[in-house]
């Protein structure tokens, strides 16, 4: 806790009096999906039977696909009811005893936070799902586990830390039926008989907040879980801080300034050491105190002693309450790490108790630190654990290497043979032993192999997302076959004639395909920790981009915690990406029209109806095609591949066994968005000039010449007045956006 000494000196703390307490009340969260906008329009009646004949296209395959799935949920559900499980026969050797409810989650706790053993020699090592067991079992073994949070700049992350911790042992004590409590610094001891009252339900929380008026106003929500979680199972509640009057005596005047009876409680006594080696030690203490600790400077005599007087009232506090317990159980202590570093070596809490207790009832654990020391030998190690947050980025150091080195043994291959960003990447740490053995699976199929090993873009969707190629594989199959289909009904007899403008259109279309699959697709790199050779500017630029996920909707990973700046900022920047692409589509589209134009001219001038009409502008054609694949575009495919396949597909695979109904959800989705995408292109395309509307003439004035429409990439083309199907030559220039 911060010793900044405080104005009032002598004021003495009084609780604020009770007032009206306001209810807080959250707003749950609502999302409505806007209506798709629908174009009225007189001249819309021209495409109203392409529209029905577009929508028969898209339905059928989905039908299709969906009638099979019917199918064979009734046959298989059938087979499960025939079929029941038969009844575990008796047997006269006793079964295994079931295994520990508790257990099951340490295997999962990465996703929570991770643990580095900070007494080995050299960097703290990581600690790893099957190590970690025996984390749990040596806090769970000993007499006292300090907690140091931070105190100069209070970190919430740290009480998510405390409650995980907390939690975790009582579950463990009440299966030994051992006792826990819970000693909290930032309570002051003379507090004690209203955190009883708060237990037994005396008073409840919002009379206790007003004891804590000195406290910022959102550390009150921080705690409050803590507290409501040991009152609800029983943990006892111990105030352990030094009262404020004492504190902010001694942080204005010394420990002098103190009476009588307040010395002989809250100092050490004159022949215990404190008086004659504090001057001697005062270095020491000035290398394990902040400069910021106080305004005073490091050198504050007055900050140290206020220290001391921390340290000596939580130790008998400490003591107090461990020698009240018969039989012994297990108390936490949650305090500031400048009172528990070095533990039973240094000059705080665990200090002065390992002289009456022994050092091994004794385990450290820093929450969160900023920064991790290289212990050498012969020194002092700071803790015996340095426990960090999931919310907290880890850049180095993040995964056991026993498991990496274990997983790479079990699959028979040596980090040499691995692309380089890996082999980098495992060096600092930061690969873990599940995206290891992910790429070791996907390494046993050839095709895979070589787009892994090859290409580094490939590697990283397909660590990500092993489906991805399946999820690439449909969408471009959407897109080629309406797009195909869609040009076929609109030429009818001159599809073949005119194959150069066919396969121009449908080339088109799949490459900006490719890309709306591509580029919002989520992804494992380690590029962002293994390049350090770049310039500054460069640097700077790749740094801002690989601290953004690649989709807005993507998992947390381990040591990564995107915020909602971040998940805003990569739909930003997913969509400048596309408008790029579809800009330089447009241009290129637009360029080989006018190449295969001017060729067909000089074969076959007869060909060349309508050359003289005015031609829609290249650049304004791509302009809009850019404005649209970077705002609609984006944003459909941002939440198909995060929300849809990444987050609701991928736990349909493998939380309910369904890989079938997530392989459905993905062609479905794709398939209705191929649809409702090219319904909004075409309705922006004729709103902005980029496509014409044929006009339909009534039938009394239908004449035999045909009249010449202008598409969207810029060319002219010869179709009779009355071909309703002229709108879906607008799918041909875009078929799935």
């Amino acid at each position: 806790m911060s010793h900044a000494p405080l104005r009032n000196a002598a004021a003495s703390f009084k609780p604020l009096l009770p007032s009206p307490r306001s209810r807080l009340s959250t707003k749950p969260l609502t999302s409505g999906a806007a209506p798709s906008p629908s174009s009225s329009s007189p001249r819309r009646s021209v495409s109203a039977s392409a529209s029905s004949r577009r929508d028969f296209l898209l339905l059928v395959p989905s039908l299709a696909v969906a009638s099979a799935v019917l199918r064979a949920a009734p046959a298989a559900a059938a087979d499960d009811q025939a079929s029941p499980p038969p009844p575990p026969p008796e047997s006269r050797t006793p079964a295994p005893p079931p295994p520990t409810k508790e257990k099951e989650p340490e295997g999962d706790e990465s996703a929570v936070s991770r643990v580095y053993d900070a007494t080995v020699i050299g960097e703290p090592q990581a600690v790893g799902r099957e190590a970690k067991g025996r984390v749990w079992d040596k806090l769970a073994a000993a007499r006292v586990v300090y907690l140091g949070e931070a105190e100069l700049v209070p970190d919430p992350d740290d009480r998510i830390l405390e409650l995980e911790i907390v939690t975790k042992l009582a579950a463990r004590c009440a299966e030994a039926d051992k006792r826990l409590a819970l000693a909290l610094e930032a309570f002051p001891c003379d507090l004690q008989q209203q955190l009883d009252d708060f237990m037994s339900g005396r008073i409840d929380g919002s009379i206790l907040k007003l004891y804590t008026s000195h406290w910022p106003s959102e550390r009150w929500q921080e705690y409050e879980p803590l507290l409501n979680f040991c009152r609800d199972n029983g943990i006892k509640l111990v105030a352990s801080g030094t009262p404020l009057q004492v504190k902010r005596t001694v942080q204005a005047e010394g420990i002098g300034g103190l009476s009588k009876a307040e010395r002989k409680e809250y100092a050490p006594p004159a022949g215990s050491g404190f008086i004659s080696g504090f001057r001697s030690g005062r270095s020491f203490i000035e290398n394990i105190t902040s400069t910021r600790d106080s305004p005073f400077g490091p050198n504050s005599y007055l900050s140290a002693q206020a220290r001391v007087v921390d340290d000596y009232t939580m130790s008998q506090i400490v003591m107090k309450e461990l020698n009240g317990r018969d039989p012994p159980g297990l108390l936490i202590v949650v305090a500031g790490a400048s009172h528990l570093i070095y533990g039973s070596r240094g000059t705080g809490v665990p200090a002065r108790v390992s002289k009456k207790l022994p050092k091994k009832g004794q385990v450290v654990v820093l929450l969160d630190p900023e920064r991790q020391s290289i212990r050498r030998e012969g020194q002092i190690p700071v803790a015996d654990f340095l426990w960090y947050s999931a919310a907290k980025t880890c850049t180095r150091n993040c995964f056991d290497r026993a498991e990496i080195a274990r997983v790479m043994n079990a699959a028979g291959r040596r980090p040499e043979a691995l692309p380089q960003d890996l082999q980098k990447g495992i060096d600092l740490g930061v690969v873990s032993p599940e995206i290891l053995q992910n790429f070791f699976d996907l390494d046993k199929n050839p095709v895979m192999t070589e787009l892994i090993h090859r290409f580094q873009g490939f590697r990283e969707r397909l660590l990500a997302d092993p489906k991805f190629l399946q999820r690439l594989a449909i969408e471009e199959a959407i897109s080629i076959s309406t797009t195909l289909l869609a040009q076929y009904e609109r030429r009818k007899g001159r599809f073949f004639e005119e194959i150069d403008y066919v396969l121009t259109d449908t080339i088109r279309g799949s490459v900006v395909d490719f890309f709306t699959v591509w580029l919002p697709a989520p992804t494992i790199s380690v590029l962002s920790f293994t390049d350090d050779d770049s310039g500054q500017s460069l640097g700077f630029v790749k740094g801002l981009l690989g601290s953004l996920p690649d989709n807005a909707f993507q998992k947390n990973t381990f040591g990564r915690n995107w915020n909602m700046n971040q998940r805003v900022a990569a739909v930003i920047v997913g969509g400048l990406k596309l408008a790029g692409v579809g800009f330089i589509s447009g241009i290129g589209a637009g360029v080989s029209s006018d190449l295969l134009y001017a060729a067909r001219g000089l074969l076959k001038p007869s060909a060349s109806v309508g050359a003289g009409r005015k031609r829609a502008p290249v650049l304004k054609s791509a302009a809009v095609y850019s404005c649209f694949l970077g705002t609609s575009a984006n944003l459909r495919y941002q939440i198909i591949a995060g929300l849809l396949e990444h987050r609701l597909g991928e736990s349909l695979a493998t939380q309910y066994n369904q890989p079938l109904l997530a392989g459905l959800l993905s062609f479905v989705a794709r398939t209705v968005n191929s649809y409702l995408g090219t319904q909004q292109w075409v309705d922006l395309a004729r709103y902005t000039g980029v496509q014409k509307i044929q006009e339909q003439l009534p039938s009394d004035e239908v004449t035999t010449p045909p009249e010449t429409s202008q598409l969207e990439d810029g060319r002219t083309d010869v179709q009779n007045p009355d071909d309703s199907s002229s709108s879906n030559a607008d799918r041909s220039s875009d078929p799935t956006k």
